[in-house]
């Protein structure tokens, strides 16, 4: 390994990390900077729950990594801690059906999972609203990633239940929140005109955070999760404009875990600016990687089928799909149709002469690149 003669050696036991957690995606910071109107607008419209009232339905919208999720987490957490509110935090590119999604209110009201098999949406839905009534609970829900819910056709009929629970059952006391990332996606028209009717969401919007404002927040990481001396001034500001040109802070927060790693493969005591430069041609594929391990088996299949056959006719890309999995057209459509809408695929259209329209699938990304991260 080079010397450094700078920063000195690790040794075997040693490491730049003081707390390698507070770089990981999910962790929730002590102290939540800049977004003080958007909380502000959440507690807002949770505070009849405290009273014992349903809370006002919300919709939190904004591009992937401004904080939404962060948001709701700290809120979440301030309710169970001087509240008996009941609050459920669900990840719809997970859990992205209404049984799946109910299944997961369950596991969380009754501390067990239901039954993998023979119960019905309606049990499962009783169960659920018959507890909250007994217990005299308030229940908040948030959706997730709410998209997935409509990329499988399941968010209409997910929101009626939610939405209707105290029509279904006297007393039950439910309000949601839904968080989408996905800024093309007009959340309200798009659901059934039963929805639309009881479904008129206070809005929160993330915007992306400035430059200044993401300094300020990756400094507070690199202060709890780095020792002393580890990364200077420089390259945190480096660290801050590569994810300023991202527009997503988890870029920023993997792109400081992965430069700690490599200087510490390195034996190095502080992280270089080649460190810096070499995570950053991984890191800048976060939300590519988040969504690809969201995929199901079938889903990355296809998705595997268009990179080998990148660009080229969609007949080609599909007879590769089916010999792989065996699903007819319509399903293949269908998830064409998702990829397209996670921005991982698009779809280019060419006149044929004599023979119509014909279209070709692409991905958005480097083939290599996708592949490599399936």
């Amino acid at each position: 390994m080079p010397d450094d003669p700078e920063g000195g050696m690790l040794s075997w036991d040693e490491s730049v990390f003081r707390d390698e957690h507070v770089f990981e995606i999910d962790y929730v910071p002590e102290t939540f900077k800049h977004r003080e109107s958007q909380m502000q607008s959440l507690q807002y419209a949770l505070r009849p729950a405290v009273r014992g009232s349903r809370p006002l339905n919300t919709m939190v919208r904004g591009p992937p990594g401004t904080g939404k999720t962060t948001a709701v987490q700290k809120l979440f957490g301030e309710l169970r801690a001087q509240t008996e509110v009941r609050t459920v935090h669900i990840n719809c590119q997970v859990d992205s059906t209404r049984y799946a999604v109910f299944s997961r209110i369950f596991e969380r009201i009754f501390e067990y999972e239901p039954p993998s098999s023979g119960i019905s949406f309606k049990k499962l839905f009783g169960q659920i609203t018959d507890r909250l009534v007994e217990d005299d609970e308030v229940l908040v829900v948030a959706l997730d990633d709410v998209n997935y819910l409509f990329y499988e056709n399941e968010a209409s009929d997910t929101l009626y239940s939610l939405l209707r629970a105290h029509e279904a059952h006297s007393g039950a006391r439910i309000g949601v929140i839904i968080i989408s990332s996905d800024l093309s996606l007009d959340v309200v028209d798009e659901l059934d005109s039963r929805v639309q009717s009881v479904f008129r969401p206070e809005e929160v919007y993330f915007p992306v955070y400035d430059a200044p404002e993401i300094v300020d927040i990756l400094r507070e990481r690199v202060d709890r999760g780095f020792h002393d001396g580890v990364l200077d001034a420089p390259k945190l500001e480096r660290v801050a404009e590569l994810t300023a040109e991202n527009g997503d802070l988890r870029v920023g927060i993997d792109l400081l875990r992965r430069s700690g790693l490599n200087a510490e493969m390195r034996a190095s005591r502080r992280i270089s600016d080649e460190d810096v430069d070499v995570a950053y041609e991984k890191s800048k594929y976060v939300h590519l990687s988040r969504s690809l391990r969201g995929l199901s088996d079938p889903e990355r299949a296809l998705v595997k089928a268009i990179a080998e056959h990148n660009g080229e006719k969609a007949g080609a890309v599909y007879e590769a799909f089916r010999e792989e999995t065996d699903l007819g057209y319509t399903r293949y459509s269908e998830i064409v149709n998702k990829l397209d809408q996670l921005g991982i695929v698009e779809t280019t259209y060419a006149e044929m002469e004599g023979r119509g329209r014909s279209r070709s699938l692409s991905l958005t990304y480097d083939p290599e690149t996708v592949l490599d991260r399936l």
